[in-house]
């Protein structure tokens, strides 16, 4: 029998015995420990909690499938960006100091953002 037939029959008995009242409903408190003992027995295994972590990763750090190739890498990303932060920084401490309050720049000379 096909799995799919087989949870349709089962899925029918599941039902009768609701409406029959027989059927165990479980309390919150039988929920939390059937939870609870299903948590312990997963978690003793030690690859399927590997699988796990290594997803959440990925899902936590893009695990690379969201970026676009013409970024480049993360590192050319990031020395792009120290690069970047070094010119700001040189140019604006070139020509402080000698022509403060001209022009209204406040010491920073030429440097207009």
């Amino acid at each position: 029998m096909d799995e799919d037939k087989q949870r349709e029959i089962a899925s029918m008995g599941g039902r009768a015995a609701h409406e029959k009242g027989t059927a165990h409903e479980f309390t919150s408190e039988e929920a939390r420990e059937a939870g609870r003992k299903g948590g312990e027995a997963v978690s003793q295994d030690r690859e399927h909690m590997a699988e796990i972590g290594a997803k959440g990763g990925q899902a936590s750090h893009g695990g690379g499938q969201n970026q676009r190739r013409d970024e480049g890498t993360r590192s050319e990303r990031d020395d792009d960006d120290n690069n970047n932060r070094r010119s700001r920084s040189q140019s604006q401490n070139q020509g402080q100091g000698g022509q403060g309050g001209q022009g209204g720049q406040g010491g920073r000379g030429g440097d207009r953002r």
